[in-house]
């Protein structure tokens, strides 16, 4: 699986606008392009990608933890923001891009360190300029609701 190390790794705003949303996440989780390197230092990564809807999966450590010894809000949040961002490139079409212009995340109960879960976020709409979706986080084996956030994304054209 290819993932960036190093500046040079990653793929220019050009190269990435010649191909469909989908085709440029599919290649990240097929591993023929590099996956975003705050996936590696916070212990996440891709796990599934159709149109509309992506799904991240990591595991919170202790490098995560504020200074109470609990995951970090900020954990949480930029979890939520990389997947609810990346549901909406898989809606966006060849020659744009997109970025987050705002987004919004409910803390529902701590995640226990060590615990896998499952981000998992969704299109509600996706037109010529903006993008909106929601995710949330769920334990890969308890179920349970961990958090839920919402999106609204810019869509525009590569220049």
């Amino acid at each position: 699986m290819f993932d960036a190390e190093k500046p040079e790794d990653l793929l220019r705003i050009d190269q990435i606008a010649s191909m469909s949303g989908l085709d440029f996440m599919r290649g990240i989780l097929e591993g023929r392009l590099p996956g975003p390197p705050i996936g590696r230092t916070l212990g996440y990564r891709l796990h599934a990608v159709e149109e509309g809807r992506v799904t991240f999966r990591g595991t919170p450590e202790f490098e995560m933890t504020n200074p109470m010894g609990t995951v970090h809000g900020g954990w949480y949040g930029t979890l939520l923001d990389s997947a609810m961002a990346c549901a909406v490139m898989t809606c966006v079409p060849q020659g744009s891009v997109y970025t987050t212009l705002e987004y919004k995340i409910n803390i529902l109960r701590p995640i226990p360190l060590g615990m896998e879960i499952d981000c998992t976020a969704g299109v509600d709409h996706a037109g010529r300029s903006t993008g909106i979706s929601h995710g949330e986080i769920r334990g890969v084996e308890d179920g349970k609701l961990y958090a839920t956030g919402s999106t609204t994304c810019i869509i525009m054209k590569a220049r």
